[in-house]
């Protein structure tokens, strides 16, 4: 009787895989029962492929003992919509001007196709998910977003009003605990009410980064189309904490859309989230390569 015969290549890729998975392992122990919030958008988001990959890593999270929360985007699909419905918008500062009409639209989009269609990529990749938004058992509620412009000639500052455009100002976890208590995976959508009884939308990442603080999340990933914070040389920063970031703002390093995004970070961290991880979402498995591997794949901050 023959020894059965080994492909020595196969063998190679076999041992890589059982490598990977005993390098993961002191992170699955540490983090069992923990909150990770995942915030999910950008190009990735229309990426049948990249929303297949992003899915299984969510249901991997949950199959591991921790427990994913996803808070989705949505603009280019809202700017597709008003654009179809020939409804006109402008931007202040990176955030829409909300009339009621637009309001209505975005909780359409945002409440309806894209968020059934990430419970559906969830579905599909063996997990239970349940779509809500922040109106859902009180999540979120919402304040009215303020904003300011200084006129360039005058050094004149004024009030900008961007109608239904909010910040969250409480988040009440009840209904994220009960959900992911029962094995499933909450998916949500930036919608909320306000005080005042108003629909509000609210930016994604803001969203997330609250309720990363709310929950005591270990992590909040921002998954986002740059590798991360780079330096001058274009180089990638592994790792910041609010006084580098202050210190880059500064110097010009970081600038635009970034900006926003490591405040969120920065606020998450101060209010309780153990850490924050800006990152690629279109790299196929960023986010598993970022929190299961020593060597990382985006930008963390941590206080």
């Amino acid at each position: 009787m023959t020894a059965p015969q080994h492909n020595s290549g196969d063998n190679r890729h076999m041992l890589a895989k059982a490598e990977t998975l005993i390098e993961a392992l002191p992170y699955f122990q540490r983090y069992a029962g923990r909150s990770f919030v995942v915030k999910y958008g950008g190009h990735a988001m229309g990426d049948p492929a990249a929303a297949r990959d992003f899915a299984e890593d969510i249901v991997l999270l949950k199959a591991v003992g921790i427990n994913p929360v996803v808070v989705h985007g949505g603009g280019p699909q809202i700017g597709a919509m008003l654009e179809k419905l020939g409804v006109e918008t402008t931007f202040v500062d990176g955030l829409r001007v909300t009339d009621e009409e637009t309001a209505k639209i975005a909780e359409m989009v945002l409440s309806g196709a894209i968020n059934k269609e990430l419970v559906g990529w969830i579905a599909k990749a063996g997990g239970k998910a349940i779509g809500i938004s922040g109106k859902d058992g009180n999540l979120v509620t919402a304040t009215k977003a303020q904003r300011s412009t200084r006129d360039a000639d005058s050094n004149i500052e004024r009030a900008v009003d961007l109608g239904f455009v909010g910040e969250p100002s409480h988040v009440d976890t009840t209904i994220l605990e009960t959900a992911s208590g029962a094995g499933m995976i909450p998916i949500i959508a930036p919608i909320a009410v306000g005080e005042d009884g108003h629909t509000y939308n609210i930016n994604a990442d803001t969203m997330a980064g609250a309720i990363a603080s709310a929950l005591g999340a270990a992590r909040l990933f921002l998954l986002t189309d740059v590798a991360g914070v780079l330096d001058k040389q274009g180089e990638l920063l592994t790792d910041l904490n609010p006084a580098d970031i202050a210190r880059l703002k500064e110097d010009g390093t970081i600038g635009g859309g970034m900006i926003p995004k490591l405040e969120t970070c920065v606020h998450a961290v101060e209010a309780g989230c153990d850490a924050a991880v800006v990152l690629d979402g279109r790299v196929p498995h960023a986010m598993l390569l970022e929190f299961f591997t020593a060597r990382g794949a985006g930008t963390l901050v941590r206080a």
